[in-house]
């Protein structure tokens, strides 16, 4: 067993945190507040992300195995917040040995893509928030190719599971699917879309944080057979024992909030992943490793589950 820093608490880094420790590993969690998922084989940091310094004396402190970028910059900030942070994790991977293992998503393939996305497909992306992550997926590769540090990354679509609240799948449906009112989502209501499984996205983290032959190249998180927007919110009404109607949110509506909400302005230039099919092959994935997906019924009820028992903010 190794000791493993995780950098970031949310969703990806609770369960990457909490995962590792279950299979016996010890983990350092460093967020900005010093808070973080609970557990005797975890150990709460307080520090900034983008101090290079720091991070690299934490993961030198442990001989880290491997550090985890699972990191979550307000969505409007990403072409400021993120350059700096990901320099860091560069830093910090190269000085300590560790390998540098990143959450990444599907942006950077961009809207020109062909369906379905394999992870050897060009990065096409040239708006913001793809063009940073184009860039960054870039720069890991380009170093670990060069020996200057270890380095893989998983890519994930849009979340779905237990404790993910800001997704599309998320706070602005779940609770009212428990409720038995109409859900309104971005997007067509019947192209296929892929959503990640949060316990999938982090077994395909740790997997690829603990076996070398994932480091050097991106790799796909398993996802279950991807079906339409209308049909996940009614797979979560049937665990949920409620019936919901489901319909569109205009997106000249989305724009005219943009002009007020930062968050939904942005929204804009993703907007071709819910207007059109939006699918990950992960048949690499499953092959090399032998993970497979939830089955999205299982997905449901342990979603449903999470948002019945979350206490009330």
């Amino acid at each position: 067993m190794a000791h493993h820093l995780v950098v970031g608490a949310g969703p990806v880094g609770s369960s990457t945190a909490r995962l590792l420790a279950e299979q016996g590993h010890t983990v350092s969690v460093l967020t900005r507040s010093g808070t973080g998922p609970v557990h005797p084989a975890i150990t709460l940091e307080r520090g900034d992300a983008a101090d290079a310094a720091a991070l690299t004396r934490l993961a030198r402190q442990h001989q880290a195995a491997a550090i985890y970028n699972c990191v979550n910059p307000p969505y409007h900030q990403w072409d400021t917040a993120w350059p700096p942070i990901h320099r860091s994790f560069m830093e910090a991977a190269s000085a300590s040995g560790a390998v540098l293992v990143m959450m990444d998503n599907l942006y950077a393939f961009g809207p020109d893509a062909p369906m379905p996305l394999h992870e050897a497909d060009p990065m096409l992306a040239r708006g913001k928030k793809g063009t940073v992550r184009r860039t960054m997926a870039t720069e890991i590769l380009e170093a670990h190719a060069a020996g200057r540090l270890r380095g893989t990354l998983a890519r994930a679509s849009d979340f779905i599971g237990p404790e993910v609240t800001d997704s599309a799948m998320g706070d602005r449906v779940v609770p009212k699917v428990l409720a038995g009112k109409k859900v309104s989502v971005l997007g067509s209501l019947d192209a296929p879309h892929h959503f990640s499984f949060m316990p999938d996205v982090a077994r395909t983290l740790v997997t690829i944080g603990t076996d070398e032959r994932a480091w050097g190249r991106a790799w796909h998180v398993p996802n279950a057979p991807a079906v339409s927007q209308r049909e996940t919110v009614q797979a979560l009404a049937a665990a949920a024992g409620t019936t919901v109607g489901v319909g569109a949110v205009p997106w000249i509506a989305v724009r005219t909030l943009g002009l007020f909400v930062a968050m939904m302005r942005e929204l804009q230039e993703t907007r071709y992943q819910f207007d059109r099919p939006w699918i990950a092959d992960s048949a690499l994935t499953e092959q090399t490793f032998g993970l497979r997906a939830t089955p999205l019924a299982e997905q449901a009820a342990a979603t449903v589950a999470w948002f019945r028992d979350r206490p009330a903010s």
